[in-house]
């Protein structure tokens, strides 16, 4: 019989990383799958497109957080600083900003 190691309690399901702009929580898509993809659509010798940037997007922010993000009005720099950031945080990398603890009781 082969070994099986349950890994279940060691990973986490629940929590997805936030980002904060303008007092606004915006919750970043931290799957590997997702994360891959976006590296993926920057790691090539062509430059960016747009439509990878849209990509881009849509891979690191559902919906909802999508339209939190058009509400603020970022500009095209902004915006990269955003995906860019956000990829930093899902990788665990050190990024510029202050990681917040939410508060207990």
């Amino acid at each position: 019989m082969s070994k099986i190691i349950d890994i279940t309690n060691k990973l986490n399901f629940d929590e997805k990383p936030k980002l904060v702009i303008k007092g606004t929580e915006i919750e970043v898509n931290n799957d590997a799958i997702s994360f891959i993809k976006t590296v993926a659509l920057f790691d090539s010798e062509d430059g960016v497109k747009t439509s990878d940037i849209l990509s881009a997007l849509e891979l690191l922010f559902d919906e909802e957080n999508r339209e939190k993000i058009a509400k603020l009005h970022l500009s095209f720099a902004d915006l990269s600083t955003l995906i860019r950031t956000a990829t930093e945080l899902i990788a665990d990398e050190d990024s510029e900003g202050e990681i917040q603890t939410p508060a207990t009781t």
